[in-house]
This record gives structure tokens, sequence and C-alpha cells, in this order.
């Protein structure tokens, strides 16, 4: 076990190497995924501005079963993907995002999140593109078969299987759920006094079984109907307060815009608030990860590019919107700066604005835990596809052992265990990215393609 450790600790250190900037430390990986926002979006002639819009067109006008090939409407696509995207880490991480950086870092979030839009539709565009459809009819995607296909064109399909393996490999690492189990458990204790965390664990398993084993058609079902339901019950929350606080709003605006340029020593000033901003905004996007990309490969659609514009969606809503209206809403509540941590400055909000709005939050947390649960093992499940093929009895297989990993999660001491899934989740980056930059002449021509077929229909 010591020995376990040491190697756990030695991964951990390597993939979250901090380096300095403009005085402050800050992960080596979090520049690695910042870098392709800023590129891609120049690269791509900025469609975080230009397709918002087409996005929600797209979404109006979605080819319906048989039109086109895929499992699920583009719309559920969608909102799988946001049900992975959008977890605890949006409740929780606004908070520590305060706490690092002060008010000004929820500006900062705002602003990579738009730029994130683009890497997250530069990334399903490729993933639609390079696909593939097995002998029972599913799609199947994936930065790993993005990799395997585009280095096999130019010349290197050994380094393509190698690197395509990298990537599923360690996401069957950061598809572990513990965490998300875990942190719920937590919450929904403290509102209810449930103490024993077996019981959760084994509800929550027998919860997500009946989504998982039902496979991606119920998947899809299931996250075009929870995931605008969880999102509603949170803002009901954050709006009550905001609702509440509605005098000291332009007090808290002013202290957002002002703390991103002049921040307080205490939070490390305005390179602190930036440093915590972008850090919190490349996490809860997850763009540059690829995990979306595999939700997105079932959409039932021919045009890659299409899909791409609807998954832009995806920071638009989760980090542009919900971390903004949460981060304001623990701006105006004020409790950010009482020394609480983590979800705890979010309860104590709620609580401002009725004794029972911890409970809200608790369903909240149950929904975004769960929701995220269902869609991560979704993305275990085309990993395990990936390496040991998509057969009836592989898949089952995989299934039944990620449910059962679920109801230890409640109870044990997360430790190292996290540190496995953290460093695991980010170094699907690495080769991700590396697929970004392969194919970005390709990209950039395939989207100028898409506009004209667009305008020439128009």
């Amino acid at each position: 076990m010591e020995n376990l450790n040491r190697v756990v600790d030695a991964v951990s250190a390597a993939v979250f190497f901090k380096v300095p900037l403009l005085g402050t430390q800050i992960e080596l990986i979090v520049l690695y995924l910042a870098l392709p926002m800023l590129f891609f979006t120049i690269w791509l002639g900025f469609p975080n501005i230009r397709a918002v819009g087409h996005a929600f067109h797209i979404l109006r006008n979605q080819p319906r079963e048989g039109q086109a090939k895929g499992d699920v409407s583009q719309f559920a696509a969608l909102t799988t993907a946001l049900a992975g995207t959008i977890g605890l880490g949006n409740i929780a991480g606004v908070a520590v995002a305060l706490t690092m950086g002060g008010p000004g870092a929820i500006l900062w979030m705002f602003i990579i999140g738009w730029f994130a839009m683009t890497v997250k539709m530069a990334e399903v565009t490729l993933g639609l593109k390079y696909r593939i459809i097995d002998q029972w009819g599913h799609a199947h995607g994936g930065p790993m078969y993005v990799l395997k296909a585009v280095l096999a064109q130019r010349g290197w399909p050994r380094l393509g299987i190698v690197l395509g393996g990298f990537y599923a490999f360690f996401a069957l690492f950061g598809a572990i759920p513990m965490v998300q189990v875990n942190q719920s458990f937590q919450q929904v204790s403290a509102v209810t006094g449930i103490t024993n965390g077996w019981y959760y664990g084994i509800f929550l398993a027998f919860a997500v079984a009946l989504v998982t084993l039902g496979g991606a058609v119920w998947l899809g079902e299931v996250s075009k109907r929870l995931t605008p339901l969880k999102v509603a019950v949170y803002l009901i929350g954050v709006c009550s307060i905001l609702v509440l606080h509605a005098g000291a709003i332009p007090g808290a605006l002013a202290q957002i815009w002002e703390g991103a340029w002049n921040g307080t020593a205490a939070t490390g000033g305005a390179v602190g608030a930036f440093v915590a901003g972008m850090r919190r905004a490349v996490f809860a996007s997850e763009a540059g990860v690829g995990s979306a990309v595999m939700a997105h490969s079932l959409a039932r659609t021919d045009e890659p590019v299409s899909e791409g514009m609807v998954a832009l969606l995806e920071p638009l809503l989760g980090t542009m919107i919900v971390c903004a209206l949460g981060g304001l809403a623990l701006v105006v509540a004020g409790t950010w700066d009482d020394g609480l941590k983590g979800i705890a400055i979010t309860s104590a909000a709620f609580a401002a604005v009725s004794p029972s709005f911890p409970y809200i939050l608790a369903v909240a947390v149950f929904l975004f835990a769960y929701s995220t649960l269902v869609a991560w093992g979704f993305y275990g499940l085309q990993a395990w596809g990936y390496l040991f093929g998509n057969g009836p009895r592989a898949q089952w297989a995989y299934k039944i052992l990620y449910v059962v990993a679920l109801p230890p999660a409640a109870v044990i001491d997360l430790g190292r265990v996290i540190d496995i899934v953290d460093s695991s989740f980010f170094l699907m980056a690495i080769p991700n990215v590396l697929a970004l930059y392969f194919c970005a002449g390709e990209l950039r021509r395939d989207v100028r393609g898409y506009w004209a077929r667009v305008r020439g229909k128009g």
C-alpha cells in the first residue's frame, strides 16, 4: 500500500505540476487546456459569437428517427453531455473559485467559459466525423476513435492506436464515480440526518442501474428530462437569493468587476482572481478533456459540424449561465467570506433565504450527482468498448462493474482515490488536445464548408 501511495502521489504531482504565472502558481494542465481555447476561437472565426443562434436553430430542426444515422436526437445528446458536465463542480466549484480568487474570479470564469465554447465545438465536430457504427447499428465515438483514424490517415497507425488506447485507459479511471457519490451523501446527510452511507450508496446504485443497464436510448430519454429539472431546481434557489437581496446586486456586480482587475491581496489580487476563475472554468466546462464527445457521438445527424455547434451551448449554459448566476448569488449573500468552504458556502447562502432551502439544495445536489453518474457511466462504457469490444458480453461486464462500484464510495475515505480520479481525468486531455491540433486545418475547412452549405440552402 505504501508503494501504491507513492506511485499515486508521483502521478498526481506530475499531472498537477505548477508553474509560475505572473507571480502566482498554476497547474500546467490548466494552461494546456486554456491555450487551445484562445487559438481555436480565432482559427475558426469566432463561432462562439457567430454560431450561437444557429445552434438553437439546429435544435428546432433536428433530424427525426430514420432521417440520419445515430441513436438519439441532437437535443438528447446535448442534455446527456450536460448531465456529465453540469455536476457538483458547478455548485461547489464556484464557491471554491470565490474563496481562492475573490469575487473577480466569477468574471474570469464567465470569460473563459466563452472561449471554451469553441474547443467544445471543435472536439465534438471531430468526434462525429470519425465515429463508427457497429454491427448492431449503434454509434460509438470519442477522442480514441479520432486519434486512431486521423493518425492512420497520416501514416502513423501505431501511434494512433497507442494514443487512442492511452485516452481510453485513463477514461476508465476518470469515469470512476466515487467523488460524486461521496459528496452528494455528505450534503444529503447534513440536511436529513441520514448517517448510513451504505443505504444511500445502494439506493443510488439501484437508481443508476435502471438507466445504465437500459442502454443509450434510455440514457438520452432520462437526460433530456432530468438535466433541465436539476438546473431548474438549483436556479430556483439561486434566483430566490438574488430576489431577496435585489438591492445588493449592483454592489455585487461592482465587486465582481473591480475584483477582476484590482483584487485584494488576501485573494492574490487581480492575478489571483484570473487564475482561480480560469482554473474553475476549465474544470467546470471540461472543454479539451473530450468526455462530452462520447455523448454527442450518438447524435442523429449526418452533419458533424452541426453537432459541434450544438455542443458549444454546453459551456454557455453550464459555465456562463449556471456558474455565473450561482457566483453572483454567493457574492450577494456574502457567505463566501464567512470562513466556510466548498458546498457549505452555498448551503449557508440558501439557508439565508429560508431554513428549508438547504433541502432544496440537497435535492439539487442529488440530481446533479445522479445525472453525472449516469452520464459518466456511459462515457466509461465507450472507453471500455474501444479497449475490449462493443459486444453484449463486454458491455454487460462493464455495466455491472460500474454499478457495483457505487455503494462503497459513500462510506470510504476518498483520499488518494480522488488523486487517481482527478489525475486520470486530466491525463485524458493530453491526447485529445493533440488531436485538435493535428486536425486544425481540416476543422477550418469543414466549418467553412458547412457555412457555405447553410448559406446555399438559405
